[in-house]
């Protein structure tokens, strides 16, 4: 490749050209036969040298650097796909979660109000029933007493008016029959 510079620098700087200009071709007057002499030693210093084959082989270097980096790039960004991907996964779940914990939550509170009614209405049949019981009871004390008090009201009268109609002969009488009765029962 280098050749080839070389070869085309040669022939555009032809003696054609150099004679149009009025001026001998091989002459150090000429500044394009000092150019290309100049040309030709640094391209056979840099030949010299071995500059192109460092100049590869730093490039060379570079493009295996670019192509790690590229392929470390690479890694990476798959790397990235598939956590953006694990991330998604989870918020799904997460969701899913959340959404199963609020219809427990719903089902639980459902579950809670029903159980707090059955209890509320147990609660209230029982006080209903204490207090008919209550009024079954204070209906029948009323009733003994409304009783009691009739039949000592009876007897009272029941005494005055055998008190009033009997005279004391009878009474004596009466009373030594109970006591014999009462007697006979004891022995």
């Amino acid at each position: 490749m280098m050749l080839r510079l070389i070869a085309t620098s040669a022939l555009i700087a032809s003696p054609a050209v150099a004679a149009v200009e009025g001026k001998p071709f091989f002459s150090l007057y000429n500044s394009d036969i000092v150019v290309l002499l100049g040309f030709l030693v640094f391209v056979g210093v840099l030949v010299y040298f071995k500059v192109p084959g460092k100049i590869a082989g730093l490039l060379d270097a570079r493009a295996v650097t670019i192509r790690s980096e590229l392929d470390e790039a690479r890694r990476l960004r798959e790397e990235a796909l598939e956590l953006n991907a694990s991330f998604e996964r989870k918020q799904a779940e997460v969701k899913n979660e959340a959404t199963r914990i609020v219809e427990k939550a719903k089902a639980d509170a459902q579950l809670v109000a029903e159980q707090t009614k059955a209890e509320i209405e147990a609660s209230i049949a029982r006080r209903l029933k204490a207090a008919e019981d209550q009024i079954s009871s204070a209906e029948a004390n009323a009733l003994r007493d409304v009783r009691n008090t009739a039949v000592s009201v009876a007897i009272a009268a029941a005494g005055d008016v055998l008190a009033k109609q009997m005279d004391e002969a009878q009474s004596d009488a009466l009373f030594q029959r109970a006591l014999s009765t009462a007697q006979d029962h004891l022995h």
